[in-house]
């Protein structure tokens, strides 16, 4: 978890990111930082039952609808607080999508140890936009 080597693969191959969490609210982190990842070419899918769209994307309530409509999931980018990551795990784990990545803030060792064992690659408590910035745009 939280590899240098796990991070650049994620950020290199990860192009269409399903964020957990998203927002229509200006201010919210998860807004901004979804907004710089999809200025700079990831696909970025809101994950919200809340919203009806974000960031000219339609919201899906749950990862099965998203899936089931997009197609693909490269990464599952959780903005949720800590007591909902397991259950993101647990469909992250049955959907076989490859990638999950925890916000800052967002810590859960058993869930991370549980998408570890599924062979999930994982990053938890570190913001996707900090890491891509620290790698360069290329």
């Amino acid at each position: 978890m939280n590899e240098p080597a796990t991070i650049r693969e994620i950020l290199d191959n990860a192009k269409i990111i399903a964020v957990v969490g998203l927002t229509d609210k200006e201010g919210r982190a998860s807004l901004g930082v979804s907004r710089f990842m999809q200025s700079r070419g990831y696909r970025i899918v809101p994950v919200n039952p809340l919203i009806e769209s974000s960031l000219g994307e339609k919201a899906y309530s749950t990862l099965d609808a998203t899936l089931e409509s997009v197609g693909r999931i490269d990464v599952v980018n959780v903005f949720r607080q800590p007591k909902y990551v397991l259950d993101i795990v647990k469909d992250t784990i049955r959907l076989k999508i490859p990638y999950l990545w925890l916000q800052e803030g967002v810590v859960h060792e058993e869930a991370a140890a549980q998408a570890e064992a599924a062979g999930i690659k994982v990053v938890m408590d570190r913001c996707i936009l900090k890491e891509r910035m620290a790698a360069g745009w290329g």
